[in-house]
Order: C-alpha cells, then sequence, then structure tokens
C-alpha cells in the first residue's frame, strides 16, 4: 500500500482518464488504490476505501466465501492473464446492492502480487435490460393475442369462404336445376303437342270418315274405324295417366291401395286391350292357369306395369311375332317376365333406359313419351319391388319384374 501511496500521482492521473471503477487489490485483500469513479459508485469519499478489506463491497451471502475466492485467484492468476466478464453484485457504503461487471488483471509491482479490477456498474444496463424482457414479454403476449385474433379472424373467414363458396354452389345447381326444369318444359310441350297430335288426327280422320259409311254394307268399315279411334282414345288416356302420375310420385302424393285381386282379371284385361294394338301377325302369348291365383298387391299399380310393358313390346316387335308372358308366384313374391323378339336396346343406351323422357337411339321413330319405363321403376321401388332386362340390338328384349306379396293376408294369419 505504500508503494502506491508514494506512486499516487502517477496512478490518479492515469485512471482518472478512465471512465469505469478501478480497485487495486493486494494480496492480503486490502485495498491499495482506487480512482473517483469507483469511490462514487460505491458511495464512499474520495480513497475513503484505500486501507478497507475488499470484502466490504461484496453484500451477503457471497462475502464470507470472497477471501478465499481472492486467495485462490492469487495462486491460479500468476501468468498475467486476464480474467473477464464475472458479473456479480458490489454493495455499496449504504447497503444497496447493485449488479456489476468485473474484469481482473492480475500484476506484480515492485516484487508484489497485486490484482487490478476494472468495474462496471451495470445498473442502468439492467434496468435497459429488464425493461426490455419487460417489453419482450409484453410483445409476446401481444403477439400470443394478435396470432389468436388473427387465427380466429382466419377461422371465421374460412367459415365465410366455404359459406359462400356453398351459397355459390347452391345457387349454380339452382340455376342447373332451373335450366334443366325449363329444357325439360319445352321438351315436355313438344313431346305431348307431339303425342297428342298423331292420336287426335287419327280420331279426327276415322270419325270423319265413319260419317260417310251409311249403307248397311258399310258396318265393317264403320267397326274398323270405331275400332280405331276407342284405340287412340285409350292411347290419350294412358298418356294422361302417365302425366299424372309423374305429378304425383313427384310431390309424394301417390297413395297405394293394397287389395286381394285376381291375377287372371288383370291379365285378362290387359292382354284384351292390348289385342287392339297388334300388328299383322302378331300374338300374345300368356298362362291361362292362373284363374285361381289370388295375390295382395296395389291392383293399379300391378295393371300399369304390365300394360306398360307389354304396349312396349308390341310397339317395338315386327310384324309376325310373339310375345311371351309368364308368371310365376311363391308364398313372398311374383316374378313377371315379359319376353319379345323385337328391336331390342343398344347397350350403350341401355343404363338410361329408366331415365324420364329418355329414348333409345333405335326407338325415336317410334311414337312414345319416353316416361313409362320411369313412371313403373318409382312405383316399383316404392313397392320394395326390382325391375331389371336383358336386351340384345335386333335380337329383343326380356323384362323381369319382382313385387313382393304377402299370402299370410289372404290366409288370414296377419
Amino acid at each position: 500500500m505504500k508503494v502506491f501511496a508514494e506512486n499516487n500521482y502517477i496512478f490518479n492521473l492515469l485512471s482518472e482518464a478512465v471512465s469505469e471503477g478501478i480497485l487495486v487489490v493486494d494480496k492480503d485483500h486490502i485495498i491499495v488504490a482506487t480512482n473517483n469513479n469507483a469511490d462514487q459508485m460505491f458511495g464512499y469519499d474520495n480513497h475513503e476505501l484505500i486501507g478497507q478489506r475488499v470484502d466490504i463491497l461484496v453484500p451477503e451471502p457471497h462475502s464470507k466465501n470472497h477471501g478465499q475466492h481472492v486467495d485462490k485467484f492469487f495462486e491460479t492468476n500468476k501468468s498475467g492473464k486476464m480474467m473477464v466478464d464475472r458479473l456479480l453484485y458490489g454493495l455499496r457504503k449504504n447497503n444497496e446492492k447493485f449488479p456489476v461487471k468485473i474484469d481482473l488483471y492480475p500484476f506484480v509491482f515492485h516484487g508484489i502480487d497485486y490484482v487490478f479490477a476494472l468495474i462496471f456498474d451495470k445498473t442502468e444496463i439492467s434496468k435497459r435490460d429488464l425493461q426490455i424482457k419487460e417489453l419482450n414479454e409484453h410483445l409476446e403476449k401481444k403477439i400470443k393475442t394478435r396470432t389468436l385474433e388473427l387465427r380466429e379472424t382466419v377461422a371465421m373467414l374460412q367459415k365465410e369462404i366455404k359459406r359462400r363458396k356453398d351459397a355459390e354452389k347452391t345457387i349454380k345447381l339452382a340455376l342447373q336445376r332451373e335450366r334443366e326444369l325449363s329444357e325439360l318444359k319445352t321438351k315436355f310441350l313438344s313431346l305431348v303437342s307431339h303425342e297428342f297430335k298423331t292420336p287426335l288426327s287419327g280420331i279426327l280422320t276415322s270419325a270423319t270418315l265413319v260419317g260417310k259409311y251409311k249403307e248397311a254394307s258399310d258396318q265393317e268399315r264403320r267397326d274398323k274405324h270405331l275400332t280405331t279411334i276407342i284405340a287412340e282414345v285409350r292411347h290419350l288416356n294412358s298418356i294422361l295417366t302417365d302425366f299424372l302420375s309423374i305429378e304425383r310420385l313427384e310431390k309424394g302424393k301417390e297413395i297405394y291401395n293394397f287389395t286381394k285381386f285376381s291375377l287372371s282379371k288383370v291379365v285378362n284385361e290387359v292382354v284384351y286391350n292390348a289385342n287392339m294394338l297388334l300388328k299383322n301377325g302378331q300374338q300374345i302369348n300368356y298362362p291361362h292357369n292362373i284363374d285361381e291365383v289370388v295375390i295382395y298387391q296395389d291392383e293399379k299399380i300391378v295393371t300399369l306395369i304390365l300394360t306398360n310393358l307389354l304396349y312396349n313390346s308390341i310397339k317395338y316387335s315386327p310384324e309376325d311375332s310373339e310375345i311371351d308372358i309368364t308368371f310365376e308366384v311363391g308364398q313372398a313374391g311374383m316374378v313377371l317376365k315379359i319376353k319379345d323378339h323385337g328391336i331390342g336396346i343398344p347397350e350403350k343406351d341401355q343404363k338410361h333406359i329408366f331415365e324420364r323422357y329418355f329414348r333409345a337411339e333405335n326407338a325415336l321413330l317410334n311414337q312414345g313419351t319416353g316416361i313409362g319405363l320411369n313412371i313403373i321403376k318409382d312405383h316399383i321401388n316404392n313397392l320394395d319391388g326390382k325391375i331389371y332386362f336383358k336386351s340384345k340390338e335386333n335380337e329383343g328384349t326380356i323384362f323381369t319384374v319382382e313385387l313382393p306379396i304377402d299370402n299370410r293376408i289372404l290366409l288370414g294369419l296377419k
């Protein structure tokens, strides 16, 4: 300490030019020199620290072991190397703790070991670090909040986008449906106009000719034209029945009336009416051993199914051909088959044959609405039945209908 006192002027001159605090400590832990910045930093008057143990600048609990650290430092740091960047806490005269960073430089002066300590007051930096930390925490919270808000906004936007896409899809479907309905309406009006015009022209012609045959000898001619009129009227009635069926089926207003009835009665009536439509040489083969067969179903629908399929077979079969009707009746169901040797259905058209208004390519020159098969398929589906076919173009078609019947009703068991 005496050495530094004798050279105090030079030390002060050099140390006061440094903005950080400077302490010089000897091997006995005694402070031998300070600069004004170090005195002010620790709250002491100028040179008040000289002669004091360095421990008084170290807060509890570190001050108890501080001497051991100093001794160890002197023992292990004799190479003149600098020990840098130790972040500690200092203790001011008023017992206030504050953060410091200390760089230590061991040196030897006049054969005596010393430590030169360069002290940085980290209070302001710590405050700034704390502020930065608080700002970062605040920013992180804000980011989390904004992220959550953004996610919610994105979710809302996605829902809105989906809603608008769904609405757009619904509108497109509605527009497409409207166009389809418009096309169907046009097609329907054209179809009705054409289908009604032909039989009405036939009725008008036959009615006019009947009026001209007044003699008794013209009875055969009159009968021929009356038969034509009856057939055309029945054809018109069939078309109207089909159109009314479409409306009822679409609106779900079709009511099925299940009753017990004779199968032969239905077959005979349908075949009798169909005979008026037969072409030259055409023949209908149907079972005659079903007089005792009674089934429980909707008689009107069974008649409609048989009529539609039989009339189609007549229409699309050539002259001098046979049409076969067969029935298989069991306890739980009935199978109807109608086989013809007509023009058949082209393979590429077969998947569309039950679609409304569809007509196969090879049937376009024949009269027809294209709704008969669609109607009976809807009825059969409603009755939990099946309809299917096998067909080959120019060789003929076999339509098969399976309908459930409950013979327990007939036996009084249900």
